[in-house]
């Protein structure tokens, strides 16, 4: 599956609609950025299950803004509509691709059970 460009006013709408998003927060005068393309588009050939994403931060300031990127590129895997995973820095293929086994085999009830029992917590304090 070949990458998506996402925009603020699609963004909502793949993380709803796609259980597992990776999303790459980038800009095109980043240089690791463009040598991290390459990675990602071959990734996204790789595991047709999962949406590989990509957010171009000049024109996507806002969204940008909304998710506080910092440094490019950025990754960020959502799964279920929860972030599993947000990292800057451009990874390696096979590190990447070690995270998106990692995050494909969590159980995401579990998941949900202890982000329910650290918001009731936080409610507590």
């Amino acid at each position: 599956m070949a990458t998506l460009d996402v925009t603020a006013e699609n963004f909502n709408e793949i993380i709803t609609n796609n259980d597992f998003v990776i999303v790459d927060f980038w800009a095109p005068w980043c240089g690791p950025c463009k040598g991290f393309a390459p990675v990602y588009e071959e990734l996204s050939e790789k595991y047709p299950n999962a949406v590989f994403a990509k957010v171009n931060t000049e024109d996507e300031q806002q969204l940008a803004g909304e998710f506080q990127i910092r440094s490019i590129p950025t990754l960020m895997i959502f799964r279920e509509q929860i972030i599993l995973f947000s990292q800057p820095g451009a990874l390696q293929g096979s590190q990447l691709e070690q995270v998106i086994e990692q995050a494909m085999g969590l159980d995401m009830e579990e998941v949900k059970k202890d982000i329910e029992k650290q918001q009731n917590e936080e409610t507590k304090q």
